[in-house]
């Protein structure tokens, strides 16, 4: 076995974790991915101030299932007092990491100096930062872009931030805040960062595949990868980095069966944790992800889209016809 970092007192099974997906990382998703061998996985980011001001929803969805292993916290916010107030609340909670959301691009996050408007606050980044940890009693980390103007390239200055003030580790994404997920993340500036600071470096951007993983650590030195859209509709990606990191060799893909026996998995999941109103309407945008380039998969995507009763989707979902 390889050896591997440390974050805090946490020790990753193997470099390869789930990215934290507003509305898609939730519990389902979680132990799907963790099943695949993702060895830390995050929920939906949360804001802060929802914690703070005692919001039901915001809570739910710090919500960790019994069988759940590794799970890291995302939060978002930019009051030193409130991130502080949200790491306290956190202390008792089965998650292993807390991480402050230093990317989020969505304008109405930007507005209210939250997200990736941070990366252009480094000194209220700093304060934040050193509030979590001092009342977070687990490992804070942060998730920072390569900057925030469309050229910019601010990551090295921001992640010696972040460290300076207690971070126990970095995800740097190659992108800035103005191209949200357009073009090509630039793993140079993972790279850069890795040489910058001594804490561990996570990579994310542009990894759609257990291949793609494996690469960018060889191209980089980054110590991890957090995996995002690549895992969608495919949790198989995690095993399959880790096979190719640890063997240099891929295990088989899985087949159109194993596909839609783990949608089913999905769906399931999703109704247990939800109940069925919610998980028809959910799975639908999951369903895109687990069937694409399969036989039928347009034609089943029209009828799911439409269906409301949780027993004609399992139906639906086995058919693969449409």
């Amino acid at each position: 076995m390889k050896t591997l970092f440390r974050i805090g007192d946490f020790s990753p099974k193997t470099p390869f974790f789930l990215a934290p997906l507003a509305g898609i990382t939730d519990k389902a998703m979680r132990s799907l991915c963790a099943q695949q061998g993702a060895s830390l996985v995050y929920t939906e980011m949360v804001s802060a101030k929802g914690l703070w001001y005692g919001d039901r929803k915001s809570r739910d969805l710090l919500s960790i299932g019994e069988d759940e292993g590794p799970v890291g916290f995302q939060l978002f916010g930019s009051d030193p007092e409130i991130m502080a107030f949200a790491a306290r609340e956190l202390r008792d909670e089965r998650n292993v990491i807390i991480d402050l959301n230093v990317g989020c691009p969505v304008p109405k996050i930007v507005k209210n100096g939250e997200g990736s408007a941070l990366l252009k606050r480094l000194d209220l980044l700093y304060d934040v930062v050193t509030a979590m940890v001092k009342d977070a009693g687990k490992p804070v980390t942060a998730k920072i872009r390569m900057g925030f103007e469309r050229g910019s390239d601010t990551a090295v200055e921001t992640a010696k931030a972040v460290e300076a003030a207690g971070a126990a580790a970095v995800t740097v994404h190659g992108r800035t805040r103005e191209q949200y997920y357009e073009g090509s993340a630039n793993w140079d500036v993972i790279a850069r960062v890795k040489k910058s600071v001594s804490i561990p470096v996570i990579g994310n951007g542009d990894v759609t595949s257990g291949q793609a993983a494996v690469d960018m650590m060889d191209r980089t030195g980054c110590d991890g990868v957090m995996i995002a859209r690549g895992a969608l509709g495919y949790p198989w990606i995690f095993r399959e980095a880790a096979a190719i990191w640890e063997w240099g060799e891929a295990p088989p893909p899985p087949t159109e069966e194993e596909r839609i026996a783990m949608l089913m998995e999905h769906f399931q999941l999703l109704v247990a944790n939800k109940g069925e109103r919610v998980a028809v309407r959910e799975i639908r945008k999951h369903i895109g992800w687990y069937v694409k380039g399969m036989r039928g998969a347009a034609a089943l995507r029209r009828r799911t889209n439409t269906i409301t009763d949780a027993e004609e989707m399992k139906r639906a979902i086995l058919s693969r016809q449409g």
